[in-house]
């Protein structure tokens, strides 16, 4: 299958585009399409796309669309995020229509929705909504946090501890951590016939809290840590101030973020080929030995 991946040399996009390319002819498109956070193979092709500008975007070749492109919700984004979520997957959906591409998949987040209290999951919603009304093969996939190589958020959250005693805003919010190469397996088998026109919620084996997930983050760098719960008011005036700081990184919708449970209710990876016993923990993936 000929299949082009938006967004396919970021962090997801490049180890799934490592693993479809093994089966099929890909093309990935992004803003720099030479700077992946992987190494892609050689008979990988790189065009240079905008999601932003519609006339930049050519499917009629493709088979199937892969739309991956987002911002980051760990820092305020440096333009709107309905800018990238929304109109990009309008842009994008529009072409793949016009294109009659055959088969087409989303990349949303667990807990997208229209009136989530984030406007990183608003527009994430929004763009959901999109899809569905389209006339597109489409299936969508909202999964919690992803760990892996080339990511984001545990670097983020060892970023935000104090070596032995820290203080963390939203300590007991739970996640449900996923390895990225699991993504990409999950990504992969949805694409078949019989998952057309479904939304799935993936999560990994455990559901944690940051804390849990910091406290394990430090042992795997050889330390320990305690951590404690900054008080959500604290944090939120924090927040509230930072917002209105030209190029500060954080802002009100990372406070919400940190609140909300990021978690699924009926875990779709066993739908999609895997087992749940057997995915990765993130003990597994940073090496922690079991406590004997």
């Amino acid at each position: 299958m000929r299949i082009f991946i938006t967004g396919g040399t970021g962090f997801v996009g490049s180890h799934l585009t490592r693993k479809l390319v093994e089966n099929h002819k890909v093309t990935v498109g992004s803003l720099s399409p030479e700077e992946a956070t992987l190494e892609l193979p050689e008979e990988v092709e790189r065009e240079r796309i905008d999601v932003t500008d519609k006339e930049v975007l050519d499917f009629s070749d493709y088979e199937c669309v892969v739309h991956l492109v987002a911002l980051s919700p760990l820092e305020k984004p440096p333009i709107p995020y309905s800018k990238i979520h929304f109109e990009g997957t309008e842009n994008v959906v529009d072409q793949a229509q016009e294109d009659e591409v055959k088969r087409f998949f989303h990349m949303s987040s667990l807990g997208a929705d229209e009136n989530a209290d984030t406007e990183y999951l608003r527009t994430k919603g929004e763009a959901e909504k999109y899809v569905e009304n389209s006339n597109l093969d489409w299936r969508i996939m909202k999964p919690s946090t992803m760990f892996g190589n080339g990511g984001q958020f545990l670097k983020f959250l060892s970023g935000l501890t104090t070596p032995y005693l820290t203080v963390l805003p939203g300590k007991s919010t739970r996640f449900q951590p996923i390895y990225v190469e699991e993504v990409a397996t999950l990504i992969e088998n949805s694409l078949e016939d019989e998952y057309s026109g479904e939304k799935f919620e993936v999560g990994g084996p455990e559901k944690l809290s940051l804390g849990e997930i910091a406290v394990k983050i430090a042992k795997s760098e050889g330390g320990s840590l305690k951590a404690l719960s900054l008080p959500m008011p604290i944090f939120k005036l924090a927040m509230t101030i930072s917002e209105r700081i030209p190029f500060s990184p954080f802002g009100i919708d990372q406070y919400y973020s940190l609140k909300t449970d990021n978690v699924t209710e009926q875990n779709s990876a066993e739908e999609l080929g895997l087992r749940i016993d057997k995915m990765k923990t993130l003990d597994k993936y940073l090496e922690i030995e079991e406590d004997k």
